[in-house]
């Protein structure tokens, strides 16, 4: 066991974006929003964790890829504050044990682990958003070395000790691959689905796909593939160029027969809003109104897979031997 605590030092809380209506797509129907909570609530997890848990949490979204650097936490920091902005109530987890960067994306660089009684932690606030990360834990220039069971034990330990808000959906950025960590929260977890990030180019798309099939191995549902980075937007002039390739994403979803939940665009002003640790549905600039949509589009496809989703999820026992 872990003893995580340290000194308290809140984070910052930031205030819910107003988006712009003529920028803003129809919200999500109430009975697809209902749907979700109500399936929900049939495949909360049910396994002997501590009250405290998951007893609030109605889904859990597992944000995935099979490799780093096609920009699955920005995805799943955006994608979690569109939720929020179609009225379900949202966290996120940061599962990337090696490198957190859901801190610094979300302006909590400096925030540290707050606990109210010395064994359970409470979870930051951005915009409504709840946020969970090891990067509370440990500091930024530390570096955790850690094998596979140790680190796996970590974040079902940071997982289960945080006494998390009533929310629709927790939404988890998982470390990049396919390896100990990913199958002990298949295993653990009473997880609803997956979603998958990917770039358009070749080499993305091999370990995306090694992602997918990991997941069905493990009887996950994939929910859906984003294709990010699909094409590069000049600030400028609003040129489109398709640096990675065309529509790669688009065609690995059809061969599995899984939704494309987005199409996002490579862009400065998404960089820079994660490097400053403002979430892009945060900003009010209206100039960001428009890179808003495909965000809040994502979060409405999402709500619609959730919706068709039957109220319990059969998972497997995966064992180990030695043969």
């Amino acid at each position: 066991m872990f003893n995580w605590f340290s000194s308290k030092r809140p984070g910052p809380t930031n205030t819910t974006k107003q988006a712009n209506n003529e920028a803003t797509p129809p919200p999500a129907s109430a009975e697809q929003a209902s749907a979700v909570r109500n399936t929900a609530t049939a495949s909360a997890p049910q396994n002997s964790a501590p009250d405290y848990a998951f007893q609030q949490v109605r889904q859990l979204i597992l944000v995935a890829s099979g490799k780093g650097g096609v920009g699955k936490s920005t995805t799943a920091v955006n994608l979690a504050m569109a939720l929020q902005a179609e009225g379900l109530r949202t966290g996120i987890l940061d599962a990337d044990i090696y490198g957190p960067s859901i801190p610094i994306m979300l302006g909590l660089e400096q925030a540290k682990a707050d606990s109210p009684d010395g064994k359970t932690m409470l979870p930051q606030q951005v915009g409504g958003l709840a946020v969970q990360s090891i990067g509370f834990l440990i500091a930024p220039e530390k570096a955790t070395v850690w094998r596979g069971p140790m680190a796996s034990q970590a974040l079902l330990q940071l997982i289960h000790e945080t006494q998390w808000p009533e929310l629709d959906i927790l939404i988890v950025d998982m470390p990049p691959g396919t390896g100990d960590i990913q199958l002990t929260l298949s295993q653990k977890l009473a997880v609803t689905g997956a979603v998958i990030v990917t770039t358009p180019q070749d080499v993305a798309l091999s370990d995306a796909q090694k992602a997918i099939t990991m997941f069905e191995q493990v009887s996950i549902p994939v929910l859906g593939l984003v294709e990010n980075m699909s094409y590069y937007q000049c600030s400028a002039c609003g040129h489109q160029e398709a640096i990675f390739g065309t529509d790669g994403g688009k065609h690995l979803a059809q061969r599995y027969q899984l939704p494309v939940l987005a199409q996002l665009p490579l862009h400065s002003r998404v960089r820079q809003h994660a490097d400053q640790g403002v979430p892009l549905l945060l900003s009010e600039d209206p100039a960001d109104d428009a890179l808003c949509l495909p965000y809040l589009q994502m979060a409405q496809q999402l709500i619609e897979q959730l919706a068709a989703l039957p109220g319990k999820q059969h998972r497997p026992e995966i064992v180990f031997t030695d043969d």
